[in-house]
């Protein structure tokens, strides 16, 4: 489906809100088209399309709150759900934490749409998969990859007189590239807005290169090791410590922010100097939502589902300068209570790197382990982020700036914190995830036993 335009989106939230007989309502309107592609043992496998546009309508009445969606946009369908969300509204408890709707904000205009992306047809995505899988069936390698693309909208109005209208465009890509003999493996993701970024047959080729360097694997010691985290790896021990940045979590101390004996670590030197984490949703590379919102769903597509966000506006925001704690961020009941600001959690965030290449970091390594992705992880103590999990798709040793030999796979028992306070050195960043990572040199990684998963 095509993407409706700003003036037709309010249109039909200013008809949702003239029906509305409750002290304050809210709506989010999502839509637009999801398609993907998925291949495996070098052959395609399936194919979809999906389009939709939600509403979500939230009725405020005194301090209870009720939500209704609907998909369809005829008046009386309208009518119907603003009434049945005023209906749950009655019925359920008071919030002791309800905050007033706010009013009117001023949004920025992010560049997350790429027409190239939205003029994405099933042809394209065809040929995306066979530059893939054909690189592969010319070394006798076997790929199973998995493509999505997404173009929608999302926009935001409430009783109050805010509105707010985004359009945006999004493509993953993931490949896991397998010897004949199933004994290496190797593994990349890229993700962009412009699909005219994403070259699949080149970002494959490093896959490939894993999967043939990583045969013959030998086994090492568990113990700690400097190593070198990709972004692929330092993405996912990244994402726990950046969703824990809530000021809340730290005052009750429940947070890797919380001070022994109360309050927060906020203004205090918790990581090494070189490490500088902001989010700014104006970024070219990695840009991110205008404003608070839950209109898309976990993978990015436009689908409706999940709540209906505040609305506040995002921002350029510092959150780490050189190993300083910034700035946290507030729920608006909490900042309330705090006689402070309300920020919102980043959508997206950038980590600050240098200009040396993956290669670079290597070279500059005597003993070390290279490590290509973090799997299966989970969190140990949410208090000091320390997490376990898998090596995956392509472990190394290094020796004297080179890689000697692939090793087996480790399991892990670490931190974010301590991780970004043991830095030796930081690569170009690159996009994983929506986010600007840079490749993690740091010593001391503790690898706790050995897996025998490729």
């Amino acid at each position: 489906m095509a993407i409706i335009s700003q003036a037709e989106a309010k249109k039909i939230l200013d008809k949702v809100l003239s029906f509305s007989k409750a002290d304050e309502m809210s709506v989010s309107l999502s839509g637009g088209r999801t398609s993907n592609i998925r291949y495996a043992l070098n052959s395609v496998s399936s194919g979809g399309e999906a389009d939709n546009m939600s509403l979500l309508i939230t009725a405020g009445i005194g301090k209870r709150m009720g939500s209704a969606t609907i998909n369809q946009f005829d008046d009386k369908a309208i009518e119907r759900t603003v009434r049945r969300a005023e209906e749950i509204a009655r019925l359920a408890p008071e919030n002791s934490e309800y905050m007033p709707m706010v009013g009117p904000q001023n949004y920025l205009e992010t560049p997350m749409y790429s027409e190239n992306t939205a003029r994405m047809d099933s042809e394209y995505r065809a040929q995306v998969a066979f530059d893939s899988v054909d690189a592969c069936e010319q070394k006798n390698l076997s790929a199973a990859g998995f493509m999505q693309d997404t173009t929608g909208f999302s926009a935001i109005a409430n009783s109050k007189g805010l509105f707010g209208y985004n359009k945006a465009t999004s493509v993953d890509f993931s490949v896991t590239v397998r010897t004949a003999d199933a004994t290496g493996s190797g593994y990349v993701t890229r993700d962009f807005n412009d699909i005219s970024k994403l070259k699949t047959r080149s970002v494959t080729g490093i896959a490939m290169q894993k999967a043939l360097a990583s045969t013959n694997a030998r086994a090492l010691e568990p113990g700690k090791y400097t190593v070198i985290l990709e972004p692929t790896a330092m993405s996912t021990l990244l994402q726990s410590m950046m969703s824990g940045m809530d000021t809340r979590l730290a005052d009750e101390g429940r947070s890797f922010l919380s001070k022994k004996g109360g309050g927060t670590r906020l203004g205090e030197k918790l990581l090494d100097e070189r490490v500088t984490i902001y989010s700014d949703p104006m970024n070219l590379e990695a840009p991110s939502e205008p404003f608070a919102s839950e209109g898309r769903n976990r993978t990015g597509s436009f689908l409706g589902g999940g709540g209906v966000g505040d609305g506040r506006p995002q921002e350029k925001l510092t959150w780490f300068e050189k190993g300083v704690v910034k700035n946290m961020s507030y729920s608006r009941f909490w900042a309330d209570q705090k006689g402070v600001k309300a920020t919102p959690p980043p959508t997206g965030f950038i980590m600050a790197g240098g200009d040396q290449s993956l290669a670079d970091l290597i070279k500059s390594t005597d003993k070390g382990i290279l490590v290509t992705r973090l799997w299966y992880v989970r969190m140990v103590d949410p208090k000091t982020l320390l997490q376990t999990g898998l090596t995956r798709d392509g472990t190394f040793y290094i020796e004297n700036g080179q890689i000697k030999f692939p090793i087996k796979n480790f399991r892990f028992n670490e931190s974010a914190v301590i991780v970004l306070n043991n830095v030796e050195a930081l690569g170009a960043p690159i996009r994983v995830g929506g986010n600007l990572i840079p490749p993690v040199k740091a010593r001391d990684f503790t690898f706790t036993s050995l897996s025998d998963a490729v």
